[in-house]
């Protein structure tokens, strides 16, 4: 008699399971090297220019309170850097998905029977018949207009038209509002979420020197953890700090000229 064995299927562990598996591992080895230097998060924030609650969330593992895969391993390097260790050994460890497409040339062969010179030949004269068919009814309208307009311009008297009836009234409704045009200019690496007019323009962690402009109808909401590495110009006022290092802060600017 015959048993029949069941073949154990390995199953490999997706790559979040991974990256969440070598989270935790990496996130240990900081948080033990941080202690063995007696240093608090707050200390490595302001040194590494790391909001306070990725540090932590690094070190607890927890992959729900971070941002994209590529931007954790920087910071897993800038973290590790600041304590004296491997960055860049400590950073390769932890997983990302490698999206490089490979795209494939496509080539469309025609049969050779397709295109023939005779049907080139047919194809050139429809076009041109069709040309020269718009043109003439094109040729034709315009001349229609304009001797309907000269025949109006006859039948009306002419006292009854003045140059300044011609002249309409420019209306500056349109330049009374003006748009809010937010600059900004990175002394240090921060963090930032723009909201125009309600929505979210723009969130994440900018490097230093980058300059970039947002523009809302209405309000704009700046919000950054480091205040004092942020440079900002609202319309065509001066540039100007919006707080200290290190410190949160939130601006609105709304479209009356008028900072909230």
């Amino acid at each position: 008699m015959k048993w029949c064995r069941k073949q154990k299927i390995k199953v490999e562990p997706s790559l979040e399971q991974q990256g969440a598996e070598k989270l935790l591992e990496i996130g240990a080895q900081l948080y033990q090297a941080r202690q063995a230097q007696a240093l608090s998060l707050e200390r490595v924030a302001m040194q590494t220019m790391i909001p306070r609650r990725l540090l932590k969330a690094i070190e607890a593992g927890n992959l729900e309170e971070l941002p994209e895969p590529i931007y954790i391993q920087s910071y897993i390097k800038q973290y590790a850097d600041a304590l004296g260790l491997d960055g860049t050994d400590l950073a390769r460890n932890f997983p990302i998905e490698d999206r490089q497409l490979q795209l494939k040339p496509t080539q469309r062969i025609l049969p050779a029977a397709q295109l023939r010179p005779i049907h080139l030949y047919l194809l050139y004269l429809f076009v041109v018949f069709w040309a020269v068919n718009a043109l003439s009814h094109t040729l034709s309208r315009n001349q229609l207009q304009d001797s309907s307009f000269q025949r109006v311009q006859q039948i009306l008297p002419t006292q009854t038209r003045s140059p300044q009836s011609d002249i309409q009234p420019v209306s500056s409704a349109n330049h009374d509002s003006k748009p809010v045009k937010v600059s900004v200019t990175l002394k240090a690496q921060s963090w930032l979420r723009v909201t125009a007019d309600g929505k979210t323009a723009f969130e994440g962690t900018l490097p230093q020197g980058t300059q970039r402009t947002w523009e809302a109808k209405e309000e704009l909401t700046l919000t950054t953890e480091n205040a004092g590495g942020v440079l900002v110009q609202f319309n065509q006022e001066k540039a100007q700090q919006i707080g200290n290092p290190g410190q949160t802060q939130e601006v609105t600017f709304a479209a009356a000229n008028q900072r909230l």
